[in-house]
């Protein structure tokens, strides 16, 4: 009995030295992507946080609007359609909580 222990001791070192070296080499994989896929994490918290504060975006809109109303009207066509690429994009319902 001792010896089954002693070999399942030994088995489960190899398979966590094993583990091991597969994390480091997905790590290193993945070194790459690490800015990239850091910038989308804050795109998407940070449609979240405005999802869940319209009155926030609503403010900035009537700032905007208040400080330079031309400039804002130039904007505004090329800003819609990315809106609503978006909207297809995402879905109806999806991150943008059904806006």
């Amino acid at each position: 009995m001792n010896s089954k222990l002693i070999e399942l001791a030994e088995q489960r070192a190899a398979l966590v030295a094993r583990v091991a070296a597969q994390r480091a080499e997905l790590s290193q994989a993945l070194a790459s992507w690490r800015g990239p896929l850091a910038v989308v994490d804050q795109g998407w918290a940070a449609a979240r946080y405005l999802g869940s504060n319209p009155m926030l975006l609503g403010g900035v809109a009537a700032f905007l609007i208040a400080l330079r109303p031309w400039r804002l009207l130039k904007w505004l066509p090329p800003s819609w359609l990315t809106w609503r690429i978006a909207r297809m994009a995402l879905g109806a319902k999806g991150i943008l909580g059904g806006w």
